[in-house]
């Protein structure tokens, strides 16, 4: 599997006037230079991102998709914002170049970052790294979250980000609404995860930055070296609970109770040095200086079923021609099956509690 971002022209849904764009770099990018070649990377299914080579080097532009969006998504602002505030923190983050919010410009709101050389893998089982480096790796994610978890918000002027309690009926409410304003079919598994949900959340009393999406795939790692360089995608980012993250992360996790990435069976994760969902929270745990987490399942299901309706939303999207990448349209299924396997999950812990 290539490492490598998957480049190609920019897609005919995405397309925007390029002399616009140049003539901005120019008044507001400090030391841009044309001329100016642009090509749209094909991963992503929220915002639409774009490589830009000039003259001065390279850049990274990512912007709004077009079309009608859903309430409160696709916040490229807040992406600007949260990175500008965190690049002088022991976060890994891109330096920001410029935010412009005048739609008249690319027809949507978008900004301008440094291009990070590294490497972008989407495979949690990490091909081509041996085993200490991938035990490495997964280490610096739990490394990385915990520094995350552990920026002063109020040092670094976000204190404001988002509301400072009541994350996770926040959090429920945003998705349940936008899962309805997304909905193609009935998903029974969804609708008994908006009843359940509300009613079980546990006790939190940290309010720290939270990602959102924070999984391998958002990462850009060192181009030799074991480790992450940037920390990317914060479209999702506000004020929350530290477990969230944690729980998105092993939801991604290859082997995790929570589904995963699918492996094959001949595939010995134990061999190839990827940690198992117990390990990767220790190691967390550890990082983070707390001693362990209860009511771990919650996170896990609160996470499918968020997943869910962002994945919903992206499929919407699919349909409707607007999405950032053409696999939207394969995830038809997706929303389903993630809810019923949250479902499942619901139906063990309630029914350990009754017996």
């Amino acid at each position: 599997m290539s490492d490598q971002p998957n480049l190609t022209p920019v897609r005919d849904a995405h397309k925007f006037e390029e002399h616009a764009l140049a003539d901005y770099m120019a008044k507001h990018v400090e030391g841009f230079q044309g001329p100016l070649e642009i090509q749209q990377f094909e991963g992503g299914q929220s915002n639409p991102t774009f490589l830009l080579n000039a003259g001065s080097g390279e850049y990274v532009l990512r912007k709004q998709p077009p079309g009608k969006l859903l309430p409160s998504a696709h916040q490229v602002d807040r992406e600007y914002r949260v990175m500008d505030a965190l690049y002088d923190t022991p976060v890994p983050v891109p330096k920001m170049h410029a935010l412009c919010e005048d739609t008249s410009v690319l027809g949507t709101k978008f900004y301008i970052m440094e291009a990070v050389p590294g490497r972008v893998i989407s495979d949690g089982t990490l091909p081509g790294f041996t085993v200490e480096q991938r035990q490495a790796l997964y280490d610096d994610f739990a490394r990385v979250l915990a520094a995350l978890q552990n920026v002063d918000i109020h040092e670094v002027g976000l204190d404001n980000y988002g509301p400072p309690t009541n994350y996770y009926e926040r959090q429920i409410g945003r998705w349940t609404k936008q899962y309805l304003a997304s909905k193609t079919e009935e998903i029974e598994a969804m609708e008994k995860l908006i009843e359940w949900l509300p009613k079980n959340i546990p006790q939190s009393d940290r309010t720290v930055l939270v990602h959102g999406d924070f999984r391998i795939g958002n990462a850009i790692i060192h181009p030799t070296e074991p480790r992450i360089v940037a920390l990317l995608d914060w479209e999702l980012s506000t004020l929350g609970d530290p477990i969230a993250d944690l729980g998105h992360f092993c939801v991604y996790m290859p082997g995790s109770k929570a589904g995963g990435a699918r492996v094959p069976k001949d595939v010995n994760l134990r061999e190839l040095g990827v940690p198992t969902e117990d390990e990767f929270v220790q190691n967390f745990c550890k990082h983070a200086g707390i001693d362990k987490i209860d009511n771990w399942e919650f996170y896990l299901v609160y996470n499918l079923f968020r997943l869910g309706g962002i994945i919903q939303g992206v499929y919407k999207r699919g349909l409707e021609g607007n999405a950032s990448s053409q696999a939207a349209l394969g995830l038809k299924d997706a929303c389903r099956q993630r809810a019923e396997l949250a479902w499942e999950m619901v139906e063990k812990m309630e029914a350990r509690k009754q017996g």
